[in-house]
């Protein structure tokens, strides 16, 4: 974390050095799923402008969101293949092919401010970059997405265990649906783009989402109810191709990792709980907001994290218990 901070605080005066001047352009190109709104995106389109004036142009940095050029599922194939320089990774997505990334799902383990801080650069946040060093693949940057959920309803407050008894929700993925298994809920795997009409429609009962995705997506308009909580960490992988990485001229190679990592630390979430604001946003378009007390929280963790874990630990084995010990001692 110390020489992470140091890069960061570095990079004015990377900006300054005019030995980042080269002769020969660079081309990096960027794939990754987010709309232009998203926070991501908004970071990744800084961390260009960052990584342009930081080489004094010597690299361009182009920008392909909203899934232009890959489906979500093909970036890893296209950056480890080569056909692309880089992309933007939701870690949720690594699924069956890194197993151990899951360990940011499970609920309630690493979603504090202090913890997010205490992860990157951390022991096991490097135990996943050599994963998808494994995989073709060279992480640069752990870009935070969001550390929230939100249960929505249109029959009443999900907040007690027996409020998700019978309810088919749709699910997020399968190693955190054996959470909303705990509960008694059903899970039903959607497309993001089918959820709102499968809740218009009553094909699911209840939606789970970011808190301020429920605004973006409009839930408010088909959900009357939302009960939020911190309950795992989605992180957004800037990965790029090993060849082309170790290829850069060395003075390239640093800058373009000084703009990942001030984007990562600009993502890191500072407020406990959930983002006020986010609430305010849903309440003012009508729904009926609850922010989970301590209380409640425990309530849930006691029977959703031993399910996670187990699935988690059956998968993923000495690795995984590492991992979950790691995260547990930061």
């Amino acid at each position: 974390m110390k020489n992470f901070v140091i890069l960061v605080v570095g990079f004015v005066a990377v900006l300054a050095s005019p030995v980042m001047a080269q002769a020969q352009d660079h081309v990096m190109r960027i794939s990754h799923q987010f709309p232009p709104t998203h926070h991501t995106a908004i970071r990744l389109e800084k961390f260009a402008q960052d990584a342009e004036a930081a080489t004094e142009g010597a690299v361009d940095v182009q920008i392909f969101g909203s899934a232009q050029l890959y489906k979500p599922q093909q970036n890893h194939a296209a950056v480890a293949s080569g056909e692309i320089e880089a992309a933007a990774i939701v870690n949720l997505q690594w699924g069956g092919t890194i197993p151990e990334m899951a360990v940011t799902v499970i609920p309630y383990l690493m979603t504090s401010p202090e913890a997010q801080k205490n992860f990157i650069g951390s022991e096991a946040s490097k135990i996943l970059d050599g994963k998808m060093a494994e995989r073709g693949v060279q992480n640069i940057g752990w870009i935070v997405d969001t550390n929230d959920l939100i249960f929505t309803s249109s029959k009443g407050l999900m907040v007690k265990p027996e409020d998700f008894q019978g309810v088919k929700i749709r699910g997020l993925t399968p190693l955190f649906d054996e959470g909303l298994k705990a509960l008694g809920a059903t899970p039903v795997q959607l497309p993001g783009s089918e959820v709102y009409q499968a809740l218009q429609t009553g094909v699911i009962d209840a939606g789970v989402t970011g808190v301020s995705a429920a605004f973006t997506r409009k839930f408010y308009e088909v959900q009357d109810y939302g009960t939020a909580s911190p309950i795992f960490v989605a992180f957004d992988n800037l990965v790029v191709n090993p060849a082309w990485w170790s290829g850069l001229p060395e003075g390239i190679r640093t800058a373009i990792q000084i703009a990942a990592n001030a984007a990562v630390e600009s993502s890191i979430i500072t407020y406990e709980g959930i983002n006020p604001d986010d609430v305010t946003a849903l309440t003012g378009a009508g729904m009926d907001v609850h922010v989970l007390n301590d209380a409640e929280v425990s309530v849930l963790r006691e029977i959703m994290q031993p399910a996670v874990k187990e699935a988690f630990l059956a998968e993923t084995g000495e690795d995984g218990e590492k991992l979950i010990s790691l995260i547990s001692a930061e």
